[in-house]
């Protein structure tokens, strides 16, 4: 199993966390799944199954980050994966021009703080055991087309941040045995809701957008991101993790 005897910590537990939360278990990974609503982690638990653990932690809150990813390794003995798939509370649809600076930068102010805070946290342990993998999901998408169909408020400027700050933790923890990497896809289908405005129009454009057609399911990522935290990815850090399908060619 590619993950066997590793510990990992996953922020959220929404559809990415869950998919990638079983795809760790799968691979014989130990998950302590956190998030700030106790029900939908027991119901994310329930689907997973194995050896997952769950803790109500707000990832916007320092004290509790710091204080649970201690108790993680004083109960497991280290932190070998951590990664952050918290909602950004983007608001998507309105102009630019039309939205407040409250609005805007919401997504990016949630962003930076909670991916700061838990990629410290876990850091300053895999610093003192040199080694361990801190992943992201998202990536920058001004390459993307979709950028010229719809309003995405400030979501494409919170990406960048995300990115920059994945850059210079790789750069700056590379020394230390530690990988730092961001999970890209063009846009995950199953986790827009069925009620959605404009679903089915978004789906299209996904789907249009790519070289093959479809685009990454959850269980796509849940098996990338496996792989990108096991030492069969080693050799690759301070960079992103193209899921796009051919939506960005590099």
């Amino acid at each position: 199993m590619l993950l066997d005897g590793k510990n990992a910590i996953i922020y959220g537990g929404g559809t990415v966390g869950t998919a990638v939360a079983s795809a760790f278990v799968r691979e014989g990974a130990r998950v302590f799944l956190v998030g700030r609503t106790l029900a939908t982690l027991e119901k994310a638990a329930e689907r997973i199954g194995g050896n997952v653990a769950i803790a109500q932690v707000d990832a916007l809150d320092e004290r509790q980050v710091n204080a649970h990813t201690d108790a993680v390794v004083e109960q497991a003995g280290s932190i070998d994966i951590s990664m952050n798939v918290i909602t950004d509370t983007d608001i998507q649809g309105t102009p630019m021009v039309e939205m407040t600076l409250a609005d805007y930068i919401s997504p990016l102010i949630t962003a930076v703080s909670s991916k700061f805070l838990t990629s410290c946290a876990a850091a300053r342990h895999m610093i003192k055991q040199k080694s361990g993998v801190i992943m992201a999901f998202g990536g920058s998408v001004e390459r993307s087309p979709l950028m010229h169909d719809y309003n995405f408020g400030g979501m494409e400027v919170t990406f960048d941040a995300v990115e920059s700050m994945r850059r210079q933790l790789a750069v700056e923890l590379g020394r230390y045995g530690i990988r730092v990497l961001t999970l890209r896809t063009s846009g995950l289908v199953e986790s827009i809701p069925l009620d959605y405005e404009n679903r089915e129009m978004i789906v299209e454009s996904f789907k249009k957008g790519t070289l093959t057609g479809r685009t990454a399911s959850l269980e796509d990522v849940g098996n990338v991101a496996a792989f990108a935290a096991s030492d069969w990815a080693r050799t690759i850090t301070g960079t992103e993790i193209n899921m796009t399908c051919g939506t960005a060619v590099d």
